[in-house]
């Protein structure tokens, strides 16, 4: 069975790994370690111009946490959604929540118009929805092009059995892309469970820098290294899905 890669990438140097190993489509946003948050355009102006021919999808997220959000930190959504489209996003990468759990259906609305028209995805806060079942017709009726999630499981590999149920109830009319723990090694053993066409993963590795190289004592969260995707990763990937051409 073949599939197409998606590849979440949240700095330059990822970016190139990502694309220089073959990967047709990346999620691109920033502070990969709290979930992802929205890249700056700077990021997006340099991966488009340095990759014209990469389908790039952004990820549309205002701060880490959970997925309900205040009328200005909505209005802040639908201002990036339009920045990253005018500056040739492929497609966005976004969602809310209400206080419920259940698919903000007004705000959701108002991004995917946002959107343009671009390939809609929402992301993992499905994950965190009381029924699976019904958020997949909701996100269908809003016009959704696609949802990220593990099946509400720690990882992919785990959420199977509901990845499959959802992609045979989505049968076609929005596409269920699992993400969530993916790697060369159990990528066919989950698409043999699923049917999935499509997989979101990382492939990210540990990448030291030299700013903590000092005498001075550590500072939490500065000068110590960061994740980054790596292309022999993502080789390993395309080869053990049997990896399919770019498409939006």
């Amino acid at each position: 069975m073949t599939a197409l890669l998606e590849v979440c990438c949240a700095n330059l140097q990822s970016v190139i790994a990502a694309a220089e190993a073959g990967a047709p489509r990346i999620e691109l946003c920033s502070a990969l370690p709290v979930g992802g948050v929205t890249p700056s355009l700077g990021l997006l102006r340099a991966v488009r111009s340095r990759f014209p021919r990469l389908t790039i999808h952004v990820l549309v997220r205002p701060r880490e946490g959970g997925f309900v959000y205040s009328p200005a930190e909505a209005a802040l959504m639908e201002a990036d959604i339009r920045a990253a489209v005018s500056e040739g996003a492929d497609g966005i990468v976004c969602g809310a929540l209400c206080p419920d759990g259940t698919i903000d259906v007004p705000l959701t609305a108002r991004l995917v118009a946002a959107a343009g028209g671009r390939p809609f995805t929402f992301h993992r806060a499905f994950d965190f929805v009381p029924s699976p079942a019904e958020a997949l017709e909701t996100l269908i009726d809003l016009g959704c092009t696609r949802v990220l999630t593990s099946g509400g499981a720690p990882t992919a590999l785990d959420g199977a059995e509901t990845l499959r149920a959802l992609i045979a109830q989505a049968a076609g009319r929005i596409t269920v892309l699992p993400g969530g723990g993916i790697n060369a090694d159990n990528a066919a053993s989950l698409l043999h469970l699923t049917g999935a066409a499509e997989l979101h993963a990382s492939c990210s590795a540990p990448s030291a820098d030299n700013a903590h190289a000092t005498s001075l004592p550590p500072i939490p969260g500065l000068g110590a290294g960061y994740s980054c995707t790596s292309a022999k990763a993502v080789r390993s990937l395309l080869r053990a899905i049997g990896g399919t051409t770019p498409q939006a």
